[in-house]
């Protein structure tokens, strides 16, 4: 499915490419999803390609409405809900002392030293935690998939940050001080919390009437139900050979558990489920300044999606072509997780807004430099290009994270997308 007004070729190239990939006997992606959203609300083109799973648990055709496991693309979501209870007065994204009172239990959180040959010690924290912090990662927290001595330090044990239960994230020390630097971890799980406490609501109730509700989304949700379940992507992994297997669903206490949503723990880094469709209308919400180019309901001022698209980090940039080392090659690659383009290096760096990467540079694609950007764990990745309006998502389920094949086709797509819409704008000039 297509605009009228994009490119019918390009369209055709674009349904080509996401084929090809899906297609074969052995196909190197069972199924995805692919969509491109202009500031409009206007879908520049959708296309699912593939199967929901690979033969002989599954090989019902993939459909735009298939519910994916979004992971860390809720990320974006919490921020949402944050920036609107900081519109409100509710929050505030620098009072430190705010955070400990909501959170007490930030306020005696300790700080993890040392490693398996000196032996591990916890110190005290020098500085207090903002929401600012916890929003871009400088709050001090890690994951132990990505973060080698936290999952030491948790052996024999172990951390599961997705078993979805409450002390796998909020028992969690911090691996660096407050304000040192930037550590992608379970920061936003604790801004989640922080939403919950203030409004007392859960972050299921909060998400539902003021984000989905208002702009008319149906499908994401932390606890889906029959429906939702019915048209669920299987998880796959790929194996060290190249080939894929299905396995059992990484975060599946969610898909499991029979109380009430208010009994579990909705985690706002890592916890909902939706289609591409649907995520792609939050897309539509920031590439539009706040307002649902649809329903007209607006859900944050524009001053606030500014802030969001800021650079949080000038003075710690982010390294994604560094080197670095998987704690849990399982869930995600050693990095950096495929060879560098000719023109790419080690030293290119990308800032960090209010819940999503923001790059510095044009990328090979065209998207513009302070574009938004993330990814989930099980290889879905969303981009917001607010100055040339135009953003869009891939969805897949893939372990482990940095799975070349789909980074391969998103960037392929995503590229074939900013041709047709160069050739569009072309022919209105």
């Amino acid at each position: 499915m297509s605009s009228p007004h994009f490119p019918a070729d390009i369209s055709a190239s674009l349904r080509q490419l996401l084929d090809s990939t899906t297609s074969s006997p052995t196909p190197s992606i069972a199924g995805l999803v692919y969509s491109a959203i202009d500031r409009n609300g206007n879908s520049l083109f959708t296309h699912a390609s593939g199967s929901r799973g690979l033969a002989p648990f599954n090989s019902e055709p993939m459909t735009p409405d298939a519910v994916f496991w979004l992971a860390s693309c809720t990320k974006m979501i919490t921020g949402i809900a944050c920036m609107q209870l900081v519109e409100q007065g509710k929050l505030s994204l620098d009072d430190a002392q705010q955070v400990e009172t909501i959170a007490p239990e930030l306020r005696g959180v300790k700080v993890l030293e040392g490693d398996l040959k000196s032996g591990f010690r916890l110190i005290e924290k020098q500085r207090k935690i903002t929401l600012r912090m916890l929003l871009n990662h400088t709050a001090g927290f890690g994951y132990p998939f990505s973060h080698l001595q936290l999952t030491s330090y948790s052996l024999p044990i172990g951390y599961d940050e997705f078993s979805g239960h409450t002390p796998d994230i909020l028992d969690l020390p911090l691996v660096n001080q407050p304000g040192e630097k930037f550590d992608y971890g379970v920061n936003i799980d604790w801004a989640g919390v922080l939403v919950e406490r203030v409004t007392g609501l859960s972050l299921h109730q909060y998400f539902q009437r003021n984000i989905f509700e208002p702009l008319g989304i149906k499908d994401i949700s932390f606890f889906p139900g029959g429906d939702m379940k019915s048209r669920l992507a299987y998880m796959h992994r790929r194996a060290e050979d190249g080939s894929l297997g299905v396995v059992d669903h990484l975060y599946r206490f969610a898909l499991m558990e029979r109380q009430g949503p208010e009994e579990r723990f909705c985690s706002g880094g890592a916890g909902c489920f939706g289609t591409v469709g649907e995520y792609c209308k939050l897309i539509a919400v920031l590439l539009n300044n706040g307002t649902c180019p649809k329903t007209k309901a607006q859900i944050l001022e524009p001053e606030t999606v500014a802030e969001m698209f800021k650079d949080q980090i000038p003075t710690m940039p982010r390294y994604p072509n560094e080197p670095s080392l998987s704690a849990k090659p399982h869930l995600a690659k050693h990095g950096p997780v495929r060879p560098l383009a000719a023109h790419e290096t080690e030293s290119q760096t990308e800032g960090w807004g209010l819940t999503f990467a923001i790059n510095h540079e044009t990328k090979d694609s065209g998207r513009k430099p302070g574009s938004a950007s993330w990814e989930g764990i099980a290889n879905l990745f969303w981009w917001a290009d607010r100055e040339s309006g135009v953003g869009g998502m891939i969805g897949s389920q893939i372990l482990p994270y940095g799975d070349v094949a789909v980074l391969d086709v998103n960037d392929a797509a995503e590229k074939l997308v900013y041709t047709g819409l160069k050739r569009t704008e072309d022919m209105y000039k």
